[in-house]
């Protein structure tokens, strides 16, 4: 599986709109083929950060949703409307949740 975190930053006279923006983004992306899972969160301790986690079945499901004109028009947007760039993470993951926990 792939995980993505990621993170934006939220202005105040953008906030609605850049979390309107995550909500529909994300929403649209559980509806691609090979995505597990998709949500954005404000953070709760840092409530002007608008987070994201991503799962993916693998990579060749990543690059056909990093290819979707959606989503780069969705990248494009925030980061007009961030005073930062946002941040992306992509990693390799297993779920060992059962060797854990048993």
């Amino acid at each position: 599986m792939i995980l993505i975190t990621g993170h934006v930053i939220l202005t105040p006279e953008h906030r609605e709109r850049m979390i309107a923006l995550g909500a529909e983004h994300s929403a649209r992306s559980r509806e691609e083929p090979g995505c597990l899972g998709h949500r954005c969160h404000v953070d709760v301790e840092q409530p002007d950060r608008l987070v994201f986690v991503e799962e993916w079945a693998d990579i060749a499901a990543v690059r056909t949703h990093f290819a979707v004109p959606a989503s780069a028009a969705f990248v494009a947007e925030m980061r007009a409307l961030s005073p930062q760039p946002p941040v992306i993470r992509i990693y390799a993951a297993e779920d060992v949740t059962a060797k854990l926990m048993g």
